[in-house]
Parts: structure tokens; sequence; C-alpha cells
């Protein structure tokens, strides 16, 4: 039977490729400087060269990935994940330029673990003769291994796993073992199928004492037929609400042994023999991997927030609902339906979403720009920087996820009904995306480690304070630098009085540092004077947490502005044309007041605004968006430089044809393909024709 036919048709005017065009007319900025500004021009030339690559291998095609089932997907992403390590081997590229090309493909695929956590622990915990034995062959995928910390019964906290590590005297190995339902490996990446290696975290045991979780590098399948060893067993957990191109496994040992070597021990060891056990010099070095991951998904998250924005963007400026009879529009002499992004409505809830994508641009660089100069002082002894890029890294992990979860499906609803289209391209990106607010420390949990730091931090600087000794000009720690301005004068009080005076960046700060310090000098009065338990502030310890990663967040926004963001060693910084930096002002802006707006109450608790001021700060949100924001907002979603094949939207298009591509892939639907649906005979035919022939020749007779 054929497949079901649509009509040719065209859209009614005005076309969805003049509305975008018409959009971007009205750009104050250069789109192509902003990209070059963001990304570097070396970057966006790589990008076109490897689309041209990606577009014409067919283990990369995306025309089909919406109407696909699990076993399918994930075939295709195994399949996809060979032809990309083949690609990159072929082209010679870089772990960067690998990356470039695995966000463009964009599916998770079982060996994405591998890279993504196996290999950065085995550089980062490894010695130089364990990455001889483990790295290298990873590196060329000859091993493939996944990294198996969470446990069923286990997640967040690490030091509460139950796998054990029993190290054998008489055999110089090590005794894996799962002693409990609880301490089954689970949720773990790439170990369902694809893995044959894994780094395992476990409770490492010498002379009937328990050190604590250690990773240990093991194999899990045979290197000749893929079958897992005697000791282990493992599989898949099973479907989920998202990321089920990935294999997340479960796995179980058996008093299970493997050598020595197996124990990482670029920081603790295990002496030979005696079992004697080697502490390391700083008790948070095995959160190395921990610290990158989620200081990555810092960048992550403005990815998702870009690419979610981006879409709801273009869709808004071409979709029409209803006439404004305020302001009608037009185009040329016709009075046409009002584009939904011109309504003040929409603008509040999209406008804020671009602004924290760029917010997110600027502290994921600086986040990175600490992981690696903290790295480096490591090597030499130095770990000043590691309490507080620990802390940090928890605390944006958090927040920036949360935030770009949230916005996501904030950009689904934007879309209205065709948001809940699979062709928007966002429901999957909303479920692939929603594991970032679990893994890696569940967002409500972690906050605790950056809490701890903040305490301790205001604890040490008033006895600093109190010593008699202190010299304020000495404070380079910016957290320092907000806690001592607050303490110097907790009853400071904002000088502006009008809505344009919040613009003025330098109240912007000053609000969100004196609300942090605030927040923070709570939690310790409650802590230490009124002797509350930990348990009972745990609330006010993550609202802490958020209010300082915010301060983070708008206070290098607004550096990265002004170009006075430090630089990684040995690169250049950027130059930001004036045009583009009054456009990114607006939105630092925006960022900054409309988290003020949003949620007031904790700035107006702390006293540095008032109630007034929270109704002018309304006024300078709107005036912002419509005259500085809405102009350039195509401009704005289209210097994140994404191309349609990574989109893969209908909606989010960049020329605009919105409706044709909606239309097309409808007719790419497996159920289409036939006019009547296979199951017609048995599950309808019985109710609307029971007597077949006969019935239709009574039907002509009536």
């Amino acid at each position: 039977m054929s497949a079901l036919r649509f009509p040719d048709l065209a859209p009614s005017e005005p076309q969805g490729s003049d509305l975008l065009a018409q959009e971007r007319a009205k750009t104050t900025f250069s789109v192509h400087d902003l990209s070059n500004y963001l990304y570097g021009e070396e970057y966006l030339q790589r990008q076109e060269k490897m689309l041209t690559l990606i577009e014409n291998e067919p283990a990369f095609d995306k025309s089909d990935r919406y109407f696909l089932g699990r076993t399918e997907r994930f075939a295709g992403a195994l399949r996809k994940d060979y032809a990309l390590v083949k690609l990159s081997q072929e082209q010679g590229w870089t772990p960067e330029e690998f990356q470039q090309a695995d966000i463009l493909i964009d599916e998770p695929g079982p060996f994405g673990l591998h890279r993504g956590m196996f290999m950065p622990t085995l550089v980062s915990q490894g010695t130089e003769e364990q990455q001889e034995k483990f790295l290298k062959p990873a590196l060329r995928y000859e091993i493939i291994g996944c990294y198996a910390q969470t446990e069923i019964g286990h997640g967040s906290n690490v030091q509460g796993i139950e796998t054990t590590a029993t190290y054998i005297p008489e055999t110089d190995e090590f005794e894996i073992h799962t002693p409990y339902l609880t301490a089954s490996k689970w949720w773990i990446g790439g170990l369902g199928k694809a893995a044959n290696h894994a780094v395992v975290m476990a409770r490492l045991i010498t002379a009937g004492k328990d050190f604590g979780p250690h990773a240990f590098c093991v194999p899990i399948r045979s290197m000749e037929d893929h079958t897992l060893l005697p000791g282990v067993m493992a599989g898949d957990i099973g479907p989920k609400f998202g990321y089920n191109t990935t294999d997340n496994g479960c796995m179980w040992f058996d008093h299970y042994r493997v050598p020595r070597i197996s124990l990482l021990a670029k920081y603790s060891s295990i002496k030979p023999g005696s079992g004697e056990y080697v502490k390391p010099p700083n008790s948070k070095l095995s959160y190395g991997t921990m610290v990158l991951i989620r200081a990555s998904l810092v960048g992550y998250a403005r990815i998702g927030l870009a690419r979610a924005v981006t879409i709801a963007t273009r869709y808004s400026a071409i979709r029409r609902q209803f006439v404004d009879k305020d302001s009608p529009k037009k185009m040329g002499k016709q009075v046409i339906e009002t584009p939904v992004l011109d309504y003040s409505m929409q603008q509040y809830r999209l406008f804020p979403i671009i602004a924290a994508a760029y917010a997110c641009h600027f502290t994921s660089k600086e986040m990175m720009r600490l992981y690696y100069l903290n790295i480096k002082n490591m090597a030499s002894g130095n770990f000043s920087l590691l309490a507080d890029v620990h802390a940090s890294s928890s605390g944006l992990k958090s927040l920036t996820t949360t935030m770009a979860a949230a916005s996501i499906e904030e950009c689904r609803r934007a879309c209205g009904g065709h948001g809940f289209s699979s062709f928007s391209g966002l429901p999957l990106l909303l479920q692939d995306y929603a594991p970032n607010v679990t893994w890696e420390g569940d967002n409500y949990m972690i906050t605790q480690q950056t809490g701890r730091y903040l305490f301790k931090s205001f604890r040490d600087l008033i006895a600093k304070r109190a010593s008699g000794k202190f010299n304020a000009s000495s404070i380079t720690n910016p957290t320092l630098a907000y806690l001592n301005t607050y303490l110097d004068n907790p009853n400071l009080k904002c000088p502006a009085t009008s809505p344009a005076q919040f613009h003025n960046p330098e109240i912007q700060l000053a609000a969100y540092g004196h609300r942090a310090a605030h927040m923070i000098a709570e939690v310790v009065h409650g802590l230490d004077v009124e002797k509350r338990s930990w348990n009972s502030m745990l609330v006010d310890i993550y609202n802490a947490s958020v209010a300082h990663c915010q301060l983070i967040l708008v206070q290098n926004f607004i550096l990265g502005i002004r170009g006075d963001m430090p630089q990684p060693e040995g690169v250049a910084a950027l130059a930001l044309s004036p045009t583009a930096k009054e456009a990114l002002t607006d939105l630092s802006d925006l960022f900054a007041l409309h988290q003020i707006h949003k949620q007031p109450g904790e700035f107006l608790t702390s006293g540095y605004i008032d109630a007034k001021q929270v109704s002018m700060m309304g006024k300078a949100i709107m005036d912002v968006m419509e005259h500085k924001i809405r102009p350039n907002a195509v401009g704005l979603v289209d210097a994140f430089a994404f191309p349609d094949y990574y989109l893969n939207s209908a909606l989010g298009r960049f020329d605009g044809k919105v409706y044709e591509a909606y239309t097309e892939m409808a007719t790419r639907e497996p159920i289409n393909q036939t006019e009547v649906v296979d199951g017609y005979e048995k599950y309808i035919k019985p109710f609307t024709n029971p007597l077949g022939k006969q019935g239709k020749t009574i039907q002509a007779r009536l």
C-alpha cells in the first residue's frame, strides 16, 4: 500500500525567511564578530570543515533520530562512536577537535565515559607505569573503559560506597568484592555492553584497616571475545528518561582478584608484601576527575541554554499570534498578526535565558582556567587553589545545570504546542540534558561542599580581623574580598534612586556580594551561636551556595565584557567590538537584575535593597528588554553559531522555513509510510465494518 501523501502548499505571507531577515537587519552589531569573540576564528573555520565531513558520513545521519526505539538508537550510537573514532584517527584530530565534532553530532554514546572520565582519571591519578599500561592502549581504543563509582544504594555519598578492595599480601593482589546488593555498581555509562575495563571506586582495606574509597583500574571483559571475566557480572540497567543511546550498566564482583598495579597510585599506594598504606599529601586529591567534570558541566550548561533559546527565539520571531491593537504590526501596508517575540511576557521568559547562556560562557572559561592552573600548581606541591576550585565547581555545577534544565523546559513551553513535538528538537534535548542535575553529585547535596568552604572562610576571616594583624589590601581571593566588605559595613544600603542607576555594575555587584555575605553570616551564626544542627540548616546552606555562585556568574560576566578576566597561560585575549560590548552589557544588566527581581526576598532580608528599589528594578528590566535586547534578540542567538545540523529542529532553522521543515519531517514518520494502518483489519475493521463487502453494499444503499 502506498505511503500517505501530504499537500504541496506554501505558508501564508509573510514567510518565515522574510521575518528572520527583518530581524537580522535590526541587529546593531556584527554577528560574525561576536561569534569570533566567543569561539575564535579558528574554531568557526574548523566547524565548517567538520560539517562537510560529518554530514556526508551515514553513521552521523540525524534524519531518522526522532523515529527510532532504544535498541535501534543504541545500535546507531555504537556505530556512530566507531565511525567518529575512525574519522578522528584519519584526520589526526586533537582532543579539542574530537570534542567539537562530538558536540555537533550530539548523540550520547557508549564510548562517552571512556573519554570523559576513564582516561582523565588515568591521567590525574595514574603513575607513569600505569599510564603506560592502561592509558596508552585506551588512547588507541584497544582498552575501552568506564568509571564505576555510583552504587545502587550510594550515589553522591562517595564515602559511603560498599564495594571492597582487600589487599592480599601473599599474592600481592587486591580482591574486589560486592558484599551487599546495595553495593551493586549502577548507572555506569558504557558499562552495560561496551567497556572492557573499568575504573572502580572501592574501599581499600589492608591489614584489617579500611582506608576508604580508592580508584582501581581493572579488566572486566575478555580482550578476545568481549565476554565477562570470571568473577564479574554485568549488564545494562534498562530504559531511562533520556540518554538512551548510552548503555548505563550494573556490575557485581565475586572475590575478583586483580594485581596491585590496578590501584591508581599517583598519590596513595600500598607497599608490596607488608601492605603498608602510603597516604596522599592531600585528602582531596582524588577529587581531581570530579572537579574536572563539574567544571566542564558549566560549559555544557551554556550549550544547553544557548541551544534551547536559539530554537525558541527564532521560532518566536516567526510565529504570529493575534493583532496587538495598541501597536499593530505591518508588513508593507498589510496589518499582520504580532510576532510572539514582541509580547513582553515572551521576552521576560526568553531574554533572561539568552543572558544566562552568555553568563555561563564567561564563567565556564574561568572555571577551566582555574582547574588547569590548579593541576599545574599541584604538580609542584602547591595545593592552595584546590579547596576553592573544588567548592566553586560544586556550587556552580549545581546552579548552572539547574538553570539549564529549567530553561530548556521553559523554552519548550514558550514554543506552545509545537514545543511538544520531537521535531522541535527540545523534548530530546531536555531528556538527554536532565541527568546533569543528578550525576556528579545531586544538585542539592553538593552545595554543602560549597557551604563548608564558605563558612570556614568566613570564620577564618573573622579570626584574622580580630588578631590585629589583618591587612585588607592583601586580600586577593574574591570570596574573602566580598566577605570583608560586608564585615566592614553589614548595614550598607543601595544608593540607587532611579531605574537607570541599576544599570551600574558596581551597584549590581554590591547587591549580590552583600546578600551572599549576609546569608553566610546567618548560617555561621545559626551553627556557632544558636548551636543548630547541620541538617536543620540545609535549606539555608543551599541558598547560601546559590547566592555565592550567582555572584560568581554576575562578576565574571561583568569582568568578561570589560576584558578584565585573566587568560589561560599562553592564550591571548580576544577583542570585543564596541557595538558587541554594548549588546552584551545589556544582557549582563538583564541577567543581574532579573535574578533579583524574580526572587527579591534574600536581597530585601540582607537590608541592602528595599521594596521601592525592587519596583524600580522591574522598570529597568522592561526597558532594557524592549528597547535594547529586542532588536538584537535573533542576532544574539545567531552568534552562538549553531548549524542546523546540530540543532536538528524544524522550529529553530536558520532560514526560517519552519512550517515547511515541520511538515516534511512528519512525512518521514514510519506509520505514515502506509495509508492504512497495519492493525486495521484486526482492531478497527471489526468495529467500523464488521460485515465486510456486505456492509459496503448496505452503506451504499443507505
